[in-house]
């Protein structure tokens, strides 16, 4: 399906024309927002055709990969938000957002972007599990010990939407990829093609939601939230390479450790601190969306090798 393809390419395009359009124009996209999660079921479902009980079973007999992206997210994130706020004099408030931001769990953007990206999506989806698990007790720990502040995470809530967003959706599509196999391989540009106008359609409705925001943020915060991003992918990529992970498991080790679960970190700045302090999650929401479909986009084109890198040879 070479149409699909075409346009499955240009991914980066779309999503920066859309999020420009939504800031621009917001009314055009506000009145979606009723939307977002089913269109984030529908492309956990598309995810899922895709997939097979194989894919999880091969996650299960190599937990490394798993153990690295978890402890580098709790461990990456959460510091380089405090080392951006303090490098560029964040108020409190606002550093505060920050670091919710980064002891926070992947969000789900991350097994997208691993798909779109040509990365392991069981291996992503299973990291973004298992960190959402630990972040019931790693999130307020780590605002604690950070901040000197404790919170409550909503722990049933948590789990109950992972369940129905991610989980249910996707266990969904690996039975039917089971019973329907060869058909499905057919059509997977397709199912790529509509998991893209989704993800690029909820973009512009954060844009949209968060337009008001963005104007008022100024520069100062739109750069640390990039730098914390950009720091995360960067770390999540070159340390699993440094530990012989191949191309294609950093590629997914990256984008579970630089894309946050910034919803909730929103949500909790909301009920616990100030509406300041959910500023950075707002705007995070907005930007590791099109950080992660530029990333996507660019490895798309790029080989991934299942191979390990090779060891430097010394000079003799």
């Amino acid at each position: 399906m070479p149409i699909f393809e075409r346009i499955n390419r240009l991914f980066p395009v779309w999503a920066i024309l859309l999020a420009v359009i939504a800031a621009l124009v917001p009314e055009l996209f506000t009145g979606l927002a009723g939307y977002i999660k089913a269109l984030l079921v529908i492309i956990m479902f598309a995810m899922g055709l895709t997939l097979t009980k194989g894919d999880f079973a091969r996650v299960v007999k190599s937990p490394k990969p798993i153990a690295v992206g978890v402890i580098l997210q709790f461990l990456v994130m959460p510091l380089a938000a405090l080392l951006v706020s303090r490098v560029l004099g964040l108020s409190p408030e606002l550093t505060i957002g920050m670091v919710l931001v980064g002891a926070t769990a992947g969000g789900t953007s991350s097994n997208v972007m691993t798909w779109l990206a040509g990365g392991h999506v069981a291996l992503s989806v299973s990291m973004t599990m298992v960190s959402t698990l630990i972040s019931v007790v790693a999130t307020p720990l780590i605002t604690l010990l950070l901040l000197g502040q404790s919170i409550d995470v909503p722990v049933l809530g948590m789990l109950l939407s992972i369940a129905q967003l991610v989980v249910a959706p996707i266990v969904l599509g690996v039975v039917i990829h089971h019973l329907l196999g060869t058909h499905i391989q057919r059509v997977e540009p397709a199912l790529a093609t509509l998991a893209m106008a989704s993800i690029v359609l909820i973009i512009a409705i954060v844009v949209a939601l968060n337009a008001g925001r963005l104007s008022t943020l100024g520069p100062i915060v739109a750069l640390a939230v990039i730098a914390h991003n950009g720091i995360g992918l960067a770390a999540g990529y070159g340390l699993a390479r440094a530990l012989r992970f191949d191309t294609r498991t950093a590629r997914t080790i990256a984008f579970e450790v630089g894309l946050q679960n910034s919803g909730l970190a929103v949500t909790l700045a909301n009920q616990f601190f100030t509406a300041g302090a959910a500023l950075p999650g707002a705007l995070f929401s907005v930007w590791h969306n099109v950080s992660g479909s530029l990333l996507a986009g660019y490895w798309k084109r790029r080989h991934a090798s299942n191979a390990p890198p090779a060891a430097s040879t010394p000079r003799g």
